[in-house]
């Protein structure tokens, strides 16, 4: 029944995924607001590299976010006691609905949320790099070994859907990603990774 499902979103959404490409690109403006559950994340990522490519530093101000463009600076308020920091994301995250946001280490303690581990909070867009308006694509996983990526391309096909893989090197790591589609306009992305995710399929929001 999941499959069935799976195969009628991606028939659905084909045209979109396909035809975005050559959508206006929308801007993401400053002022932009969300508001729902933050978490963090801590020793277990630290010294290992981001969706960037940049290393996680737990100690820093950084954030992981599902669908704003990597190198956007936020401010997240927490609601209960008035807290702030401001943040860059760098990551892709949180994994766990219906937490929109996963803090730094470092940004959790400015936030006061450390012993909690979760905080109603404000999400602020106070600026956007140039990148944010480029392209888009849905990322299915990321592995070390091809034959996994191969796989999953494979679980994907049986569905309907048409991913690529590609190879990229960071830090001296091989990684295998698996992607499909190109938007221009990040909203639209965002649209089709949750139509993905409610049908099964995690997915993320990568620029291209």
């Amino acid at each position: 029944m999941r499959t069935r499902s799976v195969i009628g979103v991606f028939f659905l959404l084909t045209p979109i995924i396909w035809c975005a490409g050559c959508a206006h690109v929308g801007r993401l403006s400053p002022g932009w607001e969300q508001t729902g559950i933050a978490s963090w994340y801590g020793k277990d990522f630290h010294g290992k590299p981001t969706a960037s490519g940049e290393i996680y530093n737990m100690y820093g101000l950084s954030a992981a976010h599902r669908t704003l463009p990597l190198g956007t600076r936020v401010k997240v308020i927490n609601l209960s006691t008035g807290k702030h920091v401001v943040v860059t994301i760098n990551d892709r995250g949180p994994f766990v609905r219906p937490r929109i946001i996963d803090m730094s280490y470092g940004a959790a303690r400015r936030l006061g949320m450390v012993e909690t581990g979760l905080a109603m909070v404000r999400i602020k867009v106070l600026d956007v790099p140039f990148k944010a308006t480029s392209m888009y694509t849905i990322q299915f996983g990321a592995f070390k070994d091809a034959v996994n990526a191969r796989d999953m391309v494979k679980s994907l096909e049986d569905m309907g859907c048409k991913p690529c893989i590609e190879k990229v090197d960071v830090h001296g790591q091989a990684f295998y990603r698996v992607r499909s589609g190109r938007f221009g306009d990040i909203g639209r992305a965002a649209k089709v990774a949750r139509e993905f995710e409610s049908a099964g399929v995690a997915c993320l929001v990568m620029s291209l």
